[in-house]
């Protein structure tokens, strides 16, 4: 089992330890449902050391980066960052990812924590017809997920770095306590906030000062637990869930991530197919009419009839109501209804537009 730098640290604090990826990692602190709403309405600290860090050098860098994803890497500035899919040949999804342009010669993927060696090993296997070089630098990052809408003005009290001016998916590199950090404006919750990658052993000195900085009651530790319930309002995907390399990224509702109009990547021909043909299946969101919480692998009926399982559900603590999302006939409309089988009991559920949760309602950030 591995450890992140901040093990003793999540100890220390009481958290209740699970096994992720082959990690040890913290489900939660002082609750799910606290640690949730802290990112809804103040802040909340999470430490995702586990994601992987890959660098791309080398003069074909940008090259090899546009024929391994999905996005417009030709789009990305320097100290801009941007959200990704790596596909296998079938269009299956690899991976998803967000990749950081710090030059032209230099990229920096963050990959999920359960892909870590195979994204590394593929792309080794790939990298030798470009003039680039692939480096696995994830134990020499570790990385901290400042999140809520509280995030900006503590990290300005700590860093002292006016981060006003630091746009969604930019990011930049500053020194605190001599410490070099790189500090992105991205997240998993829906809210505001900083992914910050600091080197591995410094990051128990920087977590520390954030809790304890000088309004410490506006911010609480979270553990994956918030993570995932933060993630699912939102609508989404979690690999091995609602993406996987059976599952291509027209089906996961994120077609908006694949630039056809780019020129060639690897999976390109599988997904032409997939839009002349039209995705058979797509993924939904639902909410439950009758009580019960849906959990991954539950199966999902149309009357006596087995259409798919449940990819993700929880009890929503924002919405205070029970949701979930599952691949579906692409025939399915909002409105129908569905069952799923909980605990050998048929529940009627309704399916919906995601996001589930939305501060404005009237802007939606992503449909499928």
């Amino acid at each position: 089992m591995r450890h992140t730098a901040l093990y003793p640290v999540h100890k220390q604090l009481g958290a209740r330890l699970v096994e992720f990826a082959d990690w040890e990692m913290p489900i939660q602190y002082s609750g799910v449902k606290n640690e949730h709403m802290a990112v809804r309405t103040s802040a909340g600290l999470f430490d995702v050391s586990h994601m992987g860090e890959i660098e791309i050098k080398g003069r074909e860098a940008g090259s090899f980066c546009q024929w391994l994803t999905t996005n417009d890497i030709n789009r990305l500035h320097n100290y801009e960052a941007q959200y990704t899919l790596i596909l296998n040949q079938s269009g299956g999804v690899i991976d998803d990812v967000i990749i950081y342009r710090f030059s032209e010669e230099n990229f920096l993927l963050c990959v999920n924590a359960i892909n870590t060696v195979k994204v590394y090993d593929w792309m080794e296997s790939i990298e030798k017809d470009f003039e680039a070089d692939v480096q696995n630098r994830s134990f020499e990052f570790s990385q901290l997920a400042l999140q809520g809408p509280d995030s900006e003005r503590i990290l300005d009290e700590i860093i002292e770095v006016d981060f006003s001016n630091l746009r969604r998916f930019r990011f930049l590199l500053t020194r605190w306590r001599e410490i070099d950090l790189v500090i992105a404006r991205t997240g998993y919750t829906g809210e505001d906030g900083f992914e910050i990658f600091i080197p591995w052993e410094s990051a128990p000195e920087l977590w520390s000062a954030i809790l304890n900085h000088k309004n410490q009651n506006d911010i609480l530790p979270c553990g994956l637990g918030s993570r995932d319930t933060l993630r699912i309002e939102m609508g989404y995907p979690l690999y091995g869930h609602e993406i996987d390399e059976d599952i291509n990224p027209i089906e996961a509702g994120l077609s908006r991530y694949v630039k056809i109009e780019k020129g060639d990547f690897i999976g390109k021909s599988s997904i032409l197919n997939v839009y002349e043909s039209g995705p058979k299946r797509k993924l939904y969101g639902f909410e439950m009419i009758d009580r019960g919480i849906p959990r991954q692998g539950y199966p999902v009926l149309k009357g006596d009839i087995m259409l798919s399982s449940v990819t993700s559900g929880t009890l929503s603590p924002s919405l205070d109501k029970s949701i979930g999302m599952a691949l579906l006939n692409s025939e399915m409309e909002i409105g129908d209804e569905i069952n799923i089988e909980i605990r050998g009991t048929n529940r009627t559920a309704k399916i919906i537009s995601v996001p589930f949760y939305m501060k404005n309602p009237h802007k939606r950030e992503m449909k499928i």
